[in-house]
């Protein structure tokens, strides 16, 4: 028999609360067919809510901590055992089409950078580009998300190749002359879109490995719905924001939170105290009152709706495109033997407990994520599971199901029979990390099946919620002497979890 494909679709920055089929307020019929078609694990979660971080687990199987790429701004190094190269000695070919982020937007001697300017709009470099990349024998990349600036890569010379020749006007200064006020609709035509670039391309790849009759590990990774909130017409207005449920802060829910939760709800909070000589500016340390960083303009109960409902749109439209994808397969006959992963890298923030987009707030609405698994005949339909998964069992599980041997290397778990419905679960608690300064903002969280737990490097603060009785994580629960001995025992669960998850790159072969 031969051996099954692998097809990953990702999305980027994705509530796990943003399908249709268990959230009415939304259209995601293509989505939905998954769900029906596969199993939805309902207790899936990312091991970093920023991008970087996770995506480096996915390819390496490692969390943040071991494999080195600790934060945005950082790099998976070079020398990082990855995925693909297993799947390459066991007969696979591999791609990547979209979003990778592997590597910083700065390049410097010592740790230079493909995905960083002035390479990532050097045309030419990637017209000729014919590198195997963090072991992909493929890969057609992009960098910006909507209308950012660095845009570039295999996605300008699409734009080129499509006739789009002044691309760069869809696209802000320096290389666009798009006004950066524009909010909601995005001018570019829907053909021009990435969505259409990376579905195409995809599909592309998938003809390409049905008329060579190989087997392929293929990763489509969309850029969607990250913000600016931006997409174009009719998507932009496809949803009423006045139909739609937008959480709001429950009012003294930080007043038992670490110091950052609450100057979030400040108009000009001081977050000096985090500041140090070697960090960088960190995601979500700033008022989230306003739209972005403060420099746009205060939020109100109308902007936050159409937010919301911008932000679904983007949604749906990627959906559509996904679409596309999922029919090309049923097209070449290879949807019986391929097994189709969608989630995401991490979760969002639209309106919950005050905050928008991600930072270090590790609510489920951030660290929980959307997660379905089909594979026809196998992976049992229609189902709905509580078994924990972490995006860092993607590639110990994808290697398993692919009968190639996972390198010792990898700590995350083999979901391979969790997946078919044969165990009920391959893991009892996931963990979290959040590393955005080199001391300051350093977090761990540790979450099991009703209980979560949180700690921070050299603070005594801390968060815990019991995910049972406070599923909105309302009360934290960290310094109420009630709780001191769930406390206690859930900190000794996480040093466990810890020691459990030091990767073993050999095994013991003598005994002195």
């Amino acid at each position: 028999m031969k051996k099954p494909n692998i097809l990953l679709i990702t999305s980027d920055q994705q509530h796990w609360n943003t399908l249709g089929a268990y959230n009415h307020e939304i259209a995601t019929p293509n989505l939905d067919r998954l769900v029906r078609e596969g199993t939805m694990f309902n207790r899936a979660y990312c091991p970093n809510p920023t991008c970087t971080p996770t995506r480096a687990s996915i390819i390496t199987g490692m969390y943040p901590s071991q494999h080195g790429a600790w934060t945005l701004g950082t790099k998976l190094l070079e020398d990082r055992h990855v995925m693909t190269e297993d799947f390459r000695a066991g007969g696979y070919q591999s791609a990547l089409i979209g979003k990778a982020h592997f590597q910083p937007l700065r390049s410097t001697e010592e740790y230079p950078s493909v995905e960083s300017y002035p390479v990532m709009q050097d045309l030419e470099y990637w017209r000729n580009y014919k590198e195997r990349f963090y072991g992909f024998d493929h890969v057609e990349l992009a960098r910006n998300h909507t209308n950012e600036a660095h845009v570039g890569q295999h996605y300008a010379l699409w734009l080129e190749e499509k006739g789009c020749l002044n691309w760069r006007d869809y696209f802000l200064p320096p290389t666009g002359t798009m006004d950066p006020s524009t909010t909601y609709k995005w001018p570019i035509p829907e053909e021009f879109h990435y969505n259409t670039w990376i579905a195409e391309r995809s599909n592309a790849m998938l003809e390409t490995y049905k008329d060579k009759e190989e087997s392929f590990f293929l990763w489509s990774s969309f850029f969607d719905p990250h913000p600016e909130y931006l997409v174009p017409e009719p998507w932009d207005t496809m949803y009423d924001p006045s139909q739609l449920t937008i959480p709001v802060v429950t009012p003294g829910e930080h007043d038992k939170n670490p110091p950052h939760f609450g100057l979030t709800q400040e108009d000009n909070p001081d977050f000096s105290y985090l500041k140090e000589p070697e960090g960088h500016e960190a995601h979500g340390y700033h008022s989230h009152l306003y739209y972005g960083y403060g420099d746009k303009f205060r939020l109100t109960d109308e902007h936050k709706a159409k937010m919301v409902a911008v932000y679904y749109g983007m949604i749906s439209m990627m959906d559509a495109y996904i679409c596309k994808i999922l029919d090309k397969l049923d097209e070449l006959g290879l949807t019986e033997n391929t097994i189709v992963i969608f989630t995401t890298d991490h979760g969002h923030f639209f309106g919950q407990h005050g905050l928008q987009a991600k930072g270090g707030f590790h609510y489920e609405d951030l660290i929980k994520i959307p997660f379905i698994a089909r594979y026809p005949g196998h992976i049992p339909q229609g189902k709905e599971s509580s078994a924990m998964q972490s995006l860092v069992d993607l590639a110990p599980t994808f290697l398993s199901f692919c009968d190639i041997p996972i390198p010792r290397t990898m700590t995350g778990v083999d979901q391979r029979e969790v997946w078919l419905g044969q165990k009920e679960q391959a893991r009892d608690h996931v963990l979290c990390e959040f590393h955005h300064q080199p001391t300051t903002i350093h977090q761990k969280t540790y979450v099991n099946d009703r209980f979560k737990i949180t700690i921070y490097y050299n603070e005594t603060y801390g968060e815990l919620f019991d995910l049972e009785n406070d599923p909105g994580e309302i009360n934290n629960l960290w310094a109420d002497q009630a709780f001191a001995d769930l406390k206690s025992e859930l900190l000794l669960k996480y040093a466990w979890a810890e020691l459990g998850k030091e990767p073993m790159p050999m095994p013991r072969i003598w005994g002195a």
